[in-house]
């Protein structure tokens, strides 16, 4: 069945027809490290696992991203690395990406995501006001600026600031 289905915390997962084209607008190699945005039931970091070197998630969710955790080691993955974290922070530690994917939509592609993103590298970001019709953004990273190429139309949940409370399902 390719529709987003509830995985808890208030949060989806994506239709398997979005994760398939997001990751495939990644262009991603074997040598990448990839940032993603919104860890959720885990399976957009397990498809970017096989991959690229090492999958990088923030998830702002305990009870998602110890979840996922599992799931994850349940498969016997590897390269997956999770932070519990807010997503509008990225992560400098590791920085700069290869790639970066966000699995929530932002209002405006988010300033510090960009500065993580390396030259030469590509974001996939949903953009749009919450509730309304958004646009799926492929971000390429130049010497020059950022070429931004929109994809299609999608809904996604919002990304939101700070850390979620257990037991809210928004804010």
């Amino acid at each position: 069945d390719n529709r987003a289905l509830p995985i808890g915390c208030g949060q989806t997962i994506s239709q398997p027809l979005v994760v398939g084209l997001m990751t495939q607008a990644l262009e991603v190699g074997p040598r990448m490290k990839v940032l993603e945005i919104g860890t959720g039931s885990g399976y957009q970091a397990a498809v970017l696992s096989r991959l690229c070197r090492r999958v990088y998630s923030i998830e702002r969710h305990r009870d998602l991203m110890q979840t996922a955790e599992k799931r994850i080691a349940a498969l016997g993955i590897h390269n997956v690395i999770t932070l519990l974290g807010d997503g509008w922070n990225g992560w400098p530690d590791h920085a700069p990406f290869d790639r970066i994917i966000v699995t929530a939509a932002a209002v405006e592609i988010p300033a510090v995501l960009k500065e993580q993103l390396a030259v030469g590298g590509i974001m996939v970001i949903p953009v749009g006001e919450e509730f309304e019709t958004q646009e799926l953004l492929q971000v390429r990273k130049t010497e020059a600026g950022f070429d931004i190429h929109p994809m299609f139309p999608v809904r996604f949940v919002p990304m939101l600031h700070g850390m979620a409370v257990p037991g809210q399902t928004r804010r």
